[in-house]
């Protein structure tokens, strides 16, 4: 690695502990001789209780194709570097940086409160997210399986629901999803950033290698579950150019659908990523950094609707290009099937049997 520091936390995506903007304490090192051990350490992951009103959240977001999310887990030990979810973990009073790979907050109340808010009389069956913020089958998952309770849940009151993860470990729950794909209530997007082992292994230090993650798409297609690739995100200098390569392979593994958003490098996430990329990459450095704010008019992000996720400019319009090139020529005439949302068990058109004399006349 062309690591500039002799200190790295390998297995880590993030480096270094970012302020929270929401604490009035900051910790800094201003006299690094004067103290017996590292500001920073390697710490093991810590896994903490959250016990939230509700599960299931509303998305206010234009671009986002979902009305619903939901997530079991805040925080991820994938450590993915340019995860925009980062930041969410400062409203708990976190760092966004290394705390957010190694403080995992858990919600084992999840499944009671999705049956809970299914079964309120104002809900409708839309597609929920699952997750939409941290992946909900990081590794934790494995063990606490409040991700296969949820979908169980899901599957009993017949409630579409599409997920989105870049971990083997979904193919624990194929039976559930085969039962719910049966009645057209899941679509699966496996997350293929890069198919660069080393890119791979810098940039999402604890996650499946692209490769295998194809092999995750085909598995899933074979069991009739449909499954799509998300390229997400595209990071201009860094995998754009792989666009036509991933979604070529994700095509032949039975992929049936293809999606990208652009990097995105919002509060925090800009300083914890440009530390990574000069730590990584400092040939690279001003480059990628140039063709980021490129893409946002000048900035690290755009947070304006419609053009955020997809970027201006012509290099964020030569980056659309190749993907629509690319789904053009490997994923003509497929597409996810339409959910089905007509057999979602509600309870405000259950008839009581007392008084079904006064409806059946």
């Amino acid at each position: 690695m062309s690591h500039t520091e002799d200190k790295y936390f390998k297995g880590r995506g993030a480096q270094i502990n970012t302020n929270n903007p929401y604490s009035t304490k900051k910790y800094v090192n201003d006299n690094k001789e004067s103290i017996d051990e590292d500001l920073l350490c390697d710490e093991k992951t810590i896994f903490i209780n959250e016990y939230p009103k509700k599960i299931i959240n509303h998305i206010k977001s234009p671009d986002i194709p979902a009305e619903y999310s939901m997530n079991p887990y805040q925080g991820c030990e994938h450590g993915c570097i340019y995860c925009y979810a980062r930041n969410s973990h400062e409203y708990w009073g976190y760092s966004a940086g290394l705390d957010f790979e190694r403080k995992i907050l858990v919600k084992p109340d999840a499944p009671k409160l999705l049956e809970k808010q299914l079964k309120a009389p104002n809900h409708k069956a839309s597609p929920i997210l699952l997750s939409g913020n941290t992946d909900c089958y990081q590794p934790v998952e494995k063990k606490l399986m409040l991700t296969r309770k949820m979908l169980e849940v899901l599957l009993k009151y017949k409630h579409p629901v599409s997920i989105i993860t870049k971990n083997k470990l979904i193919l624990r729950d194929t039976d559930i999803l085969y039962e719910l794909a049966k009645l057209r209530l899941v679509h699966v997007y496996i997350s293929i950033t890069t198919l660069n082992e080393e890119l791979r292994l810098r940039m999402e230090p604890r996650t499946a290698t692209g490769f295998n993650r194809i092999k995750l798409i085909q598995a899933l297609s074979e069991k009739h579950i449909p499954t799509g690739v998300m390229c997400a995100p595209i990071i201009p200098g860094l995998n754009s150019f792989e666009i036509p390569e991933i979604i070529k392979n994700a095509a032949e593994a039975g992929a049936l659908s293809a999606g990208y958003t652009l990097v995105r490098l919002t509060g925090s996430l800009k300083e914890i990523f440009t530390d990574w990329l000069q730590k990584n990459y400092p040939d690279k450095f001003y480059k990628v950094i140039h063709q980021i704010q490129e893409i946002h008019q000048g900035n690290f992000t755009n947070n304006e609707f419609g053009k955020r996720m997809t970027g201006t400019g012509n290099m964020a319009l030569m980056i659309n290009k190749l993907f629509k090139a690319s789904v053009n020529k490997y994923l003509v005439n497929k597409q996810m099937p339409a959910y089905n949302t007509q057999v979602f068990y509600d309870n405000k058109t259950t008839v009581n049997p007392q008084l079904k004399m006064f409806t059946d006349s």
